[in-house]
């Protein structure tokens, strides 16, 4: 790889690391071809990705952006999951990624919108409710409150009915 090649790489990198809001360093251990497609393609559905790369590369890549006390942890084997659109999603993928894959698979360090958590953190935030969900309770408590109040408006006119319609059978069987 030329030098250009290496300047093109580091600004991509740089690029996906200004985007990010999570960054978790992970550790490849002998993943097959096809295990990380499944990763890749997972991640994708997240709205996150998996860059791999050198680690010099990567190190540079993370200088000068909110994601750079991770540079300690890129040695060896790596691989860095990026996720964009929101943090609990990506967190659950590589989450079940890990325990699924426990021989060839690691977390090494994350780090969430600039401050570094442990990998206990991440397996905690992977257990949180994702965005959607957390919409869709706020949605339901929100919606709740107007329903029962109309409820509660409704049961006085019927209670009523039912008072007219007890009166006029009495007067039926009178």
């Amino acid at each position: 790889m030329d030098r250009n090649q290496k300047n093109e790489v580091v600004s991509g990198l740089k690029g996906s690391f200004a985007r990010a809001k999570i960054a978790m360093v992970l550790e490849n251990r002998g993943l097959k071809v096809s295990e990380l497609e499944k990763l890749r393609k997972n991640l994708r559905e997240q709205d996150a990705q998996v860059q791999i790369a050198k680690n010099t590369l990567l190190r540079i890549a993370v200088r000068d952006t909110p994601y750079e006390n991770l540079s300690d942890t890129l040695t060896g084997t790596t691989m860095v999951a990026l996720g964009f659109d929101e943090q609990v999603g990506p967190a659950k993928v590589v989450a079940a990624f890990a325990k699924e894959f426990a021989e060839t698979f690691a977390i090494r360090a994350a780090d969430l919108e600039g401050k570094r958590i442990s990998e206990a953190e991440l397996l905690a935030l992977s257990k949180l409710p994702g965005r959607e969900q957390l919409l869709a309770k706020l949605l339901g408590t929100m919606s709740a409150v107007p329903t029962s109040f109309v409820r509660v408006l409704s049961a006085v006119p019927q209670k009523l009915l039912y008072a007219l319609t007890a009166v006029k059978e009495q007067k039926e069987n009178q």
